[in-house]
């Protein structure tokens, strides 16, 4: 029985890959160098801003000073943009008002910088109650290390690891659901492949948000 389901946030809830591509891109231009076309940035995404901007930087301009230069650019920029084009992927809302009519609770875990992963969820899921947002802080590992997890679920303070589900879209999640020791579901309509997240060994894959309410809710 599950008592806390756990969610990535980019390309699990949210299609945010075109918003976190142009304001990236925007960063990129500001720095002096080259775009990249959007469809790159589904291998982009998913570890963080910082390891996102050294991948998006020409390899031998990806030095700290250069990172940092984009953050500078990018955050302000995304927080004004981050929902222009960002949206639910069909049949979120419909499973997280299931579950949660069930009393599971949910919880957000992302490499999202925490402010912007606050504003997005409270922009689109405003309306529901969560455990905990929690995304990329200072003085916090990022996943796949599973702190994160397990803040959440000393938050909730309700449920053993057999009673927890961890659900995303690439193999970060799968990496980090797998260390924290509770079940993990890989979700196929995000960013990344089913080849790329089945290496993992997830409990459970889901092909669209239907499927993962119904294994969520057992």
């Amino acid at each position: 029985m599950t008592k806390l389901a756990i969610f990535d946030l980019d390309g699990t809830l949210l299609n945010t890959i075109e918003d976190l591509g142009l304001s990236t891109n925007y960063a990129l231009r500001q720095c002096g160098f080259p775009e990249r076309k959007l469809n790159e940035y589904n291998l982009l995404v998913g570890r963080g801003i910082y390891n996102l901007f050294r991948g998006a930087l020409p390899k031998e301009a990806a030095t700290e000073e250069n990172v940092g230069k984009m953050a500078s650019f990018f955050i302000p920029y995304y927080d004004k943009h981050l929902c222009d084009n960002t949206v639910p992927y069909e049949g979120i809302d419909d499973m997280l008002s299931e579950i949660t009519s069930k009393g599971i609770g949910i919880a957000v875990a992302s490499n999202k910088y925490q402010e912007g992963a606050e504003r997005i969820v409270s922009h689109y899921f405003g309306r529901f109650k969560f455990v905990r947002i929690l995304g990329q802080r200072k003085g916090s590992p990022i996943k796949p290390d599973p702190q994160i997890v397990t803040e959440i679920m000393t938050s909730f303070g309700k449920a053993d690891l057999d009673e927890v589900v961890y659900a995303g879209d690439s193999d970060v999640d799968m990496e980090t659901g797998n260390n924290a020791g509770v079940r993990t579901i890989g979700a196929l309509w995000g960013f990344r492949t089913r080849e790329e997240i089945q290496k993992h060994s997830p409990w459970r894959l889901a092909e669209n948000p239907e499927e993962l309410c119904k294994y969520i809710i057992g």
